[in-house]
């Protein structure tokens, strides 16, 4: 990580320079979030960034979240958390899911239980990033010291219950929020004026009732239980993701937990009647240990001590629209949203529940953020709505398969082959979104075959020039709302003049119409709004950093400090970047990537007019006289 741009700092580097900004707890805000929920915290976590942005996100929970609910961490959500600076603590203390195993009754008739296969969980190359089990309050609690440590010291307001949200014709704040306050034992209204609301507030969402939708969809009928436990067995697996299936008893899933000792156990358990709800079974821990233990049979299972327990029934539900904008406005400008479980709902089986809402409010935040600052045009807001619909539509064909076959007959072999053939999806990494306003339409997408147009940049190993240091290139994309321009140079361009990259780095950094001269407030640094990185296909120790163009290698801040992490090279003597991802190493390309990691196109290293075009699309130019805005300075 950098820091000290600005002036030496002692202390922690990840407590950001305190910014002044405006309080939180006024009556007008920019981003209104409801919910502290995985969805909105991590929306809160990204706009924390940015002090000028007035967040206030609130809870109607008396605090934090402490115990339960999600665990599953896939690896794109890993991804993500290495952008905010605290994956490296999630696979310190989580569980690593490495591999699944398989068990089902013997084919001899007795009563036995035999194990039918292991497989690998996430496949090589998937990811550099592995697939984790943790509890979901200490991803809040990560992220909850993220947001205290940014320049805004974000912190949440709970006891507060959303009672009413309507929007007027308010020229600035046009939407109008009040809420029931407790407290000590006394209840008070306020109501908050807000420019956008997002609500992150569950699956009964009251913003989503305000808006007048619902959540459409069916239940499978199927009540399982869930339950946290510290316990002793003699079944072999219990520390491997496991599925039991049963001859008649029905279906066990194991989820070995975080520090060596506790496990999940999911328990399918009756088909609910009629309109017969999963509280009214009225199911208790002791009837969820009998089941398990009948279902884990002959093995033994002695639970010690249920740490946590709860009962529910499969459903798959999503909502028509994630934004307040109608097919009958002229031009719709959205200004509340929802996300996570409060536009869609599904089973645990496929644990993507916590990570598809941290994905919603990824794929949203930056473009809040820079809708707000002025710096995208409104219609940026509008690609939120149609991107995360379809892959929530995509998510319920998933789940609704995937629960099937966990309550299915034993058909092992089939589940197996299914299992491996979707992992991709259930790491998240296969998400993929439509060409639009910042998709580009894959025209040159034979440039780097492997980086496909509308999914996550998929990351590689480098080496970094100024240092040698071996690392993941992906790990520069901070979640900090920045572009990045990442250059991959063809054959024999060693970034000296005349050559390629040199020319297309110097009409970047010199060209009136160049999205880094248009875009960039006066004042502010050369990559605080757009981030210029380059590839070399060279050995590092053969490359001349002091004559790479100046883009690469640029002063900043207010000493006007080298920033001397611009420059890559892919051979790392080992695995090459240009082979794992298929770039074109006679031409090279041009990646350009979203703020949320969406490779967002290919062009040639030659065209710099298609660069400009693209983002001449929905970027706006600074108002003149603009003040610095300091939103970006490690």
């Amino acid at each position: 990580m950098q820091y000290h741009l600005n002036g030496y700092r002692s202390g922690p580097p990840d407590l950001q320079p305190e910014h002044d900004s405006p309080d939180s707890a006024s009556d007008t805000v920019d981003v209104l979030i409801v919910g502290c929920g995985p969805a909105g915290l991590t929306l809160a976590a990204q706009l924390s960034a940015f002090p000028a942005i007035r967040t206030l996100i609130v809870d109607k929970k008396p605090g934090p979240l402490r115990v339960g609910q999600a665990d599953g961490v896939a690896c794109r959500s890993m991804e993500m958390f290495e952008a905010f600076g605290f994956a490296h603590r999630v696979r310190r203390e989580a569980y690593w899911v490495n591999e699944m195993a398989f068990w089902k009754p013997a084919p001899d008739g007795s009563a036995a239980l035999v194990r039918t296969g292991r497989v690998q969980d996430v496949e090589d190359d998937l990811s550099e990033q592995p697939h984790t089990i943790l509890n979901q309050a200490r991803v809040h609690d990560f992220y909850l010291e993220h947001m205290a440590n940014s320049p805004g010291r974000l912190t949440p307001q709970y006891n507060r219950t959303l009672t009413s949200l309507v929007r007027d014709d308010h020229a600035d704040y046009p939407v109008v929020a009040q809420f029931d306050v407790t407290d000590a034992g006394i209840t008070t209204t306020e109501t908050v004026r807000a420019r956008y609301v997002v609500g992150c507030d569950g699956a009964r969402s009251t913003v989503r009732q305000s808006m007048g939708l619902a959540l459409h969809g069916e239940s499978a009928r199927q009540l399982w239980g869930v339950m946290d436990i510290l316990a002793t067995t003699d079944f072999p697996d219990i520390r491997l993701k496991c599925l039991i299936q049963s001859a008649s008893r029905g279906s066990v899933l194991i989820i070995p937990r975080e520090g060596g000792y506790m496990v999940r156990l999911y328990i399918e358990l009756d088909t609910l009647a009629g309109s017969e709800r999963a509280s009214d079974r009225k199911v208790t821990p002791e009837q969820l240990i009998q089941k398990a233990q009948s279902i884990f049979s002959p093995y033994r299972l002695e639970v010690k001590d249920v740490v946590w327990w709860s009962a529910y029934e499969i459903g798959q539900r999503v909502c028509d629209r994630f934004d307040d904008a109608t097919d009958a406005d002229e031009q719709p400008t959205p200004r509340v949203f929802i996300a996570g479980d409060a536009c869609h709902t599904h089973s645990p089986k496929a644990g993507q529940g916590m990570n598809v809402s941290m994905a919603d409010a990824f794929n949203l935040g930056w473009k809040l953020a820079a809708v707000v600052q002025g710096r995208a045009t409104p219609e940026l807001l509008n690609t939120y709505h149609a991107e995360r619909h379809a892959k929530a539509k995509e998510l319920i064909d998933f789940d609704r398969e995937m629960a099937q076959r966990v309550s299915a007959s034993p058909d092992q072999t089939v589940f197996q082959r299914y299992f491996s053939k979707h992992a991709r999806y259930t790491a998240g990494v296969e998400t993929r979104y439509d060409a639009s306003l910042v998709v580009g339409d894959g025209t040159h997408q034979f440039l780097a075959s492997g980086l496909v147009v509308g999914k996550r940049f998929h990351s590689a190993p480098v080496v970094r020039l100024a240092d040698a240091k071996l690392m993941q290139l992906g790990h520069v994309l901070e979640a900090d709302g920045r572009w990045r321009i990442i250059v991959f140079a063809g054959e024999n361009d060693t970034g000296q003049a005349g050559e390629p990259v040199s020319q297309l780095l110097h009409d970047l950094e010199s060209r009136a119409t160049s999205p880094l001269i248009r875009y960039t407030p006066v004042g502010n640094d050369i990559d605080s709004v757009i981030d210029v990185r380059a590839v070399f296909q060279a050995q590092h120790r053969s490359l001349v950093f002091e004559t790479m163009p100046t883009l690469l290698r640029p002063q900043k801040g207010r000493f006007g400090l080298i920033d001397y992490e611009k420059i890559f090279c892919a051979d790392t003597g080992g695995q090459n970047i240009y082979a794992l991802r298929g770039i074109d190493t006679a031409r090279g390309a041009t990646v350009l990537v979203r703020p949320d990691h969406t490779v967002a196109n290919i062009l040639p290293l030659a065209n710099t007019g298609e660069v400009e075009a693209f983002f001449a699309c929905f970027m706006l130019e600074p108002e003149s006289g603009a003040e610095p805005d300091g939103a970006y300075a490690p």
